[in-house]
C-alpha cells in the first residue's frame, strides 16, 4: 500500500473513526484487576475481543516442566498455572503474498500500592483531558487495545491484510515472561514482532537483562538490653544490599557500560523491594527475607552475575560491620532475563520509524531501555526481529499511573500502516 495516499488517508481516518470504540474498551479492559494470579477476567474478556473481530482465538497454557529447561525460563514467583491461560487470535488469508506479524501484549498489571492516594479508585478508569488514568491503562493494555482496532481500521476501508497476523495476550510479563515463553514453543512464528509498550512513541533498540533473588538472613535473637549479644538479621540485609550497591555503581561508570548505554545517566538499577523480618520490638531480630532486582547489560553472563552475587554475600559477612554474625542464603525465582539489542536498520524497525514520521511529522527517537519486556523472547530466542513502540505514559507501576489519549490514537494509526504496508493488503470479499 506504500504510496497509495488516497488509501492511506482512509485508513488514517478510520482509525480515528474508531476512537470512541477505542476508548470503551480500553476503560472496560483496565476495569479488571488483573494482578499476578488473576489474569483471568482480562483474559476471558480478550478473547471475546479477539473473537468479535473474526479471528480464530487459541487458548496456549504454561506448563512449567515443559518450559523448564528452555533458554529464557524464569522460576515462576506462584506455582499454580491453573486457568492462567494466554490467549492467541490468529488471521490467516485465503493467499499470503506479504510478510507476516506477531502483535503481543501483556494484561497482567502490577500492585496498585496504597488506594486511597489515587484520585480515584487504581481500576475505576476515567478521563481527564489528554489522559485515560487506571493501573495498567498504560502499563500495558492500551497498547493492546491499540493493536486491535489499528487491525479493525484496515478491516473498515475495506481491506484485510495479506500476510498472517497473530494476535497474543499474555501472562507474567512482569515478573517472569513465561506466557510469552510459552507462546514460542507452541509454535509461532513470524517475520517480526511489535510489542505497544508505552515507551513515549520511540522506538526500542535495547534492553537490560533483569534478575530478581531472595535473600533469606539469620541472626540470633536477644533482648535490647545488649544488642550485641545477636546478630541483627534486618540490618544485615542491609548491609548486604549496601555493598550489592557498590556494583551498581561500578556499571554505571562510563567506563564499564555497554555501547548502547553510553548516553544515559544512570542505565543500570538495582532495588530492594521488598523486605520482611523480626518477631519483636524489643529482640534483635533473628530472620529476614528481601526480595531484590538488579539490572545489566547485554551479553552478560547470567552464571557470572549469579557468581558475582554470592561474592558480594561473602564480602558482606566478611567486611560490613551490621553483617557480623549473620547467615545468608540465596534462592532465585521470578526474572532471569537477559539483555539484548535490536537489529536497527531492520526493514520493520525502518517501517516503524517512517511511519512515525508520517503520522506525527517528527522524526522517531531511539529508546535503550533500562528495563525488560517480551521482546526479548522473539529476539534472542525466536530468531524473530522484535521491538517495542506504545503509547506516551506517566507513573506506570506508581500512582494514578495514565496513558495519553492522543498518542495512543497515533499509536494506532501507525501499526494500522504497518499493517498495511509490512503484510500488504487484499480487498475484503
Amino acid at each position: 500500500m506504500t504510496g497509495n495516499t488516497d488509501i492511506r488517508a482512509k485508513l488514517r481516518a478510520a482509525v480515528h473513526a474508531r476512537r470512541d470504540k477505542l476508548l470503551a474498551d480500553l476503560a472496560e479492559l483496565v476495569t479488571f484487576p488483573s494482578l499476578l494470579g488473576d489474569e483471568t477476567g482480562a483474559q476471558d474478556w480478550m478473547a471475546q475481543k479477539y473473537q468479535s473481530m473474526g479471528l480464530n482465538v487459541e487458548k496456549v497454557a504454561i506448563d512449567v516442566e515443559k518450559l523448564r529447561d528452555k533458554p529464557g525460563f524464569s522460576p515462576p514467583v506462584i506455582e499454580n498455572y491453573d486457568g492462567r491461560e494466554n490467549i492467541v487470535a490468529l488471521y490467516r488469508p485465503q493467499n499470503q503474498t506479504g510478510k507476516s506479524l506477531i502483535l503481543n501484549g501483556h494484561v497482567d498489571v502490577v500492585p496498585t500500592g496504597p488506594a486511597d492516594l489515587w484520585q480515584q479508585p487504581p481500576f475505576s478508569p476515567h478521563i481527564i483531558g489528554d489522559w485515560l488514568y487506571g493501573r495498567g491503562a498504560g502499563d500495558m493494555k492500551a497498547g493492546i487495545i491499540a493493536s486491535c482496532h489499528a487491525f479493525q481500521a484496515l478491516c473498515d476501508t475495506g481491506l484485510l491484510p495479506a500476510a498472517p497476523i497473530t494476535f497474543q495476550s499474555v501472562v507474567e510479563e512482569e515478573c517472569t515472561g513465561n506466557g510469552a515463553l510459552a507462546c514460542l514453543h507452541a509454535g509461532y512464528r513470524a517475520d517480526c514482532a511489535i510489542i505497544p509498550e508505552p515507551f513515549n512513541q520511540t522506538l526500542m533498540t535495547a534492553q537490560l537483562g533483569v534478575m530478581w533473588f531472595q535473600l533469606d538472613v539469620s541472626g540470633s535473637p536477644a533482648h535490647v538490653l545488649d544488642t550485641s549479644a545477636g546478630s541483627n538479621a534486618i540490618e544485615a540485609a542491609y548491609g548486604f544490599f549496601e555493598t550489592l550497591k557498590e556494583v551498581e555503581d561500578l556499571w554505571n561508570h562510563p567506563a564499564h557500560r555497554h555501547e548502547a548505554y553510553g548516553a544515559h545517566i544512570h542505565p543500570v538499577n538495582f532495588n530492594l523491594g521488598k523486605i520482611s523480618g523480626g518477631e519483636w520490638a524489643s529482640t534483635v531480630p533473628p530472620v529476614c527475607q528481601a526480595d531484590i532486582r538488579i539490572g545489566f547489560y547485554p551479553g552478560m553472563d547470567m552464571a557470572e552475575i549469579r557468581a558475582m552475587i554470592d561474592a558480594v554475600a561473602q564480602s558482606a559477612l566478611e567486611n560490613h560491620p551490621a553483617c557480623k554474625g549473620a547467615k545468608f542464603a540465596i534462592s532465585y525465582r521470578g526474572f532471569q532475563a537477559e539483555g539484548c539489542v535490536m537489529d536497527e536498520p531492520h526493514p520493520m524497525m525502518q517501517t516503524i520509524g517512517r511511519l512515525h514520521h508520517e503520522v506525527t511529522g517528527e522524526a522517531i527517537k531511539n529508546y535503550a531501555s533500562t528495563a525488560t519486556t517480551d521482546a526479548r523472547f522473539f529476539q534472542i530466542y525466536g530468531n524473530i526481529p522484535a521491538t517495542c513502540y506504545g503509547p506516551r505514559a506517566e507513573r506506570i507501576h506508581g500512582i494514578d499511573e495514565r496513558v495519553s489519549i492522543s498518542s495512543v490514537m497515533q499509536v494506532t494509526e501507525v501499526l494500522a500502516l504497518f499493517m498495511a504496508d509490512w503484510c500488504g493488503t487484499t480487498p475484503r470479499s
